[in-house]
């Protein structure tokens, strides 16, 4: 009864609109997950019909293409998180959606492919609505809530991942490779309309003389390590994801000896960690509210590492779509419990700041994941991936448990 009252008296500090904000930034988070995985598969293709490229070349242009978003987002995230805490996220969101909506319609007018690189760098230099939608919704959520809300805004992106290669595949196919930049174009933009109009935040600018720097906000945590090894965690499970992505199609084209149709199996195989994810989210979300992001965190680690040993050994393309799903049923913990722990442990004045620093974190991992997963399958082998990829998760569990153990010890 105590608890109830007490849940009670701490949501009348939250507005009872904080619903439609929730679905607003849900729906945005989908589209911007959707609109980028719609077109990213085909960059290559697309590339290639700008010109007559060597294998060589083409493989250089395409890395470029894809690398560009994350060096530019490294770079320019925190700057950003800093414009969040002193003006609001929400014009983060309509910021993001904006100029992603102008640069991804101008990427299909593209006549070269320095000009595609050109646009996706200036892309990821003012991205970050998914970021942004889930640092309002920290600031906006009940506690009690926070758990499952952080879950949910995580399968939002998940679940515009899933949806995105059909579609952009389905349009491409009978439309040309131009085609989903435009349409994705013009949902961003719809998403910059939706954002405006729909979202509400409560939200009081703070003047950038009064803002506490970030170093002062760390020296105040009750204990700073925790937050830094989230971000550590954060590159980490990134890293493991996008290291697997670019040699999924190859490795099951190995594993299947090239018979069969091997495109609609790899992207099979390539789905189900997100639909894994999908189905687990809810649950999880409901458990961490429970038990705390801390503990479901270090479990969803040790899951993690655990199923990547099958994947090392396994010799049928179905059996690693199997092993996948279920990793995704772990994924389902990792990026949420991270999301929670920052959202309970750092003050909401340094939201924007924290949670943009943490997408940093993000895109590092991604290059970095890129280039371990290209690197290692070009020297050794596609399951050697899998072997190294699960060493690092094993690395991350056992950073996370010295980390947590001195905070747990004082509770």
């Amino acid at each position: 009864m105590a608890n109830k009252m007490a849940t009670s008296e701490q949501e009348e500090h939250y507005p009872s609109g904080w619903h439609r904000t929730f679905y607003t930034m849900w729906l945005g988070s989908f589209i911007t997950g959707a609109g980028y995985s719609m077109t990213m598969p085909f960059i290559s293709l697309f590339i290639n019909e700008l010109g007559n490229f060597s294998r060589f070349q083409l493989n250089i242009y395409s890395g470029l293409a894809f690398a560009a978003t994350f060096i530019s987002q490294a770079i320019v995230s925190p700057l950003w998180g800093n414009l969040a805490d002193r003006k609001g996220r929400k014009l983060m969101c309509m910021r993001a959606a904006g100029v992603m909506a102008i640069t991804i319609f101008c990427v299909g007018l593209a006549q070269n492919v320095w000009m595609i690189i050109g646009l996706r760098f200036l892309q990821g230099a003012f991205s970050g609505y998914i970021n942004n939608a889930t640092a309002l919704m920290a600031g906006e959520t009940p506690r009690s809530h926070s758990g499952w809300v952080m879950s949910a805004m995580a399968t939002a992106g998940v679940a515009g991942n899933l949806v995105g290669p059909l579609l952009g595949g389905i349009l491409s196919g009978a439309f040309g490779y131009r085609i989903p930049f435009f349409i994705t174009g013009g949902l961003m933009f719809l998403n910059f309309v939706g954002t405006s109009f729909l979202a509400k935040e409560h939200f009081k600018p703070i003047k950038k003389e009064k803002m506490k720097p970030l170093r002062q906000i760390f020296q105040e945590l009750d204990n700073p390590g925790v937050i830094i090894a989230m971000f550590f965690t954060t590159m980490v499970v990134i890293s493991s994801s996008m290291s697997i992505t670019p040699i999924i199609s190859l490795y099951v084209k190995s594993l299947m000896h090239n018979q069969g149709n091997v495109a609609l199996v790899a992207g099979i195989v390539a789905a189900t960690p997100g639909l894994g994810t999908l189905i687990a989210a809810s649950k999880v979300g409901h458990t961490m509210d429970r038990i705390g992001p801390k503990v479901v965190l270090r479990t969803g680690l040790m899951v993690a590492f655990v199923l990547f040993i099958p994947m090392t050994f396994t010799h049928s393309a179905w059996s690693l779509a199997f092993w996948r799903f279920l990793l995704g049923l772990a994924n389902a913990a990792l990026n949420p419990a991270i999301q929670t722990v920052l959202t309970l442990d750092v003050p909401a004045e340094a939201f924007g700041r924290i949670f943009s620093v943490n997408q940093s974190f993000q895109a590092v991992g991604a290059v970095m994941g890129s280039l371990i997963g290209s690197v290692i399958s070009g020297l050794f082998s596609y399951p050697m991936v899998f072997a190294v990829t699960g060493l690092t998760l094993l690395i991350n569990m056992v950073v996370i448990l010295l980390v947590l153990r001195p905070r747990r010890q004082r509770g």
